[in-house]
């Protein structure tokens, strides 16, 4: 863990909420200069406390509606078969994230597609690529809160 100060939680809040703002008005947000804060925000990055900064894009306005949830049991708990199938999910853009678990799941994929026969489209690309036990799904009917900004 990093040690940070107010100042750099102050930073990190308002990149959160706005990664393009301008180092001038970051500076003035914090109180600090234009140099002082962009020195900062090197350090963060230096640190690895700011690992990216990236654009959030609308979904559904790119023809991506449907999020899914897709619940993996598997029998094979080998090295080879974890790095197939840590292959196959990394390179299936649809897939926007993949979790192991604990208890009866296995493994969660989070993933985004156009609709049902998309959806199908990326079950058959999956099981194609890797052997699995069990995948349910779920539809996510209502996004009641979805974020990437962290509580600081």
């Amino acid at each position: 863990m990093v040690t940070i100060d107010d100042i750099d939680r102050r930073i990190l809040a308002l990149l959160q909420q706005d990664a393009s703002q301008s180092l001038d008005a970051l500076g003035a947000a914090v109180h600090l200069s234009r140099n002082a804060c962009w020195r900062r925000i090197k350090a963060l990055e230096t640190a690895g406390v700011i690992s990216a900064r990236v654009t959030l894009l609308d979904p559904d306005k790119l023809g991506l509606g449907l999020m899914v949830f897709m619940m993996i049991r598997t029998n094979a708990h080998a090295p080879d078969w974890l790095e197939t199938f840590k292959k196959a999910t990394q390179t299936m853009p649809e897939i926007l994230g993949v979790y192991r678990m604990t208890g009866d799941l296995d493994y969660l994929i989070r993933a985004r597609v156009a609709d049902m026969a998309d959806y199908d489209r990326l079950y058959q690309a999956l099981i194609r690529r890797v052997p699995l036990s069990d995948v349910s799904a779920s539809f996510v009917m209502e996004q009641i809160k979805d974020t990437h900004v962290l509580p600081l």
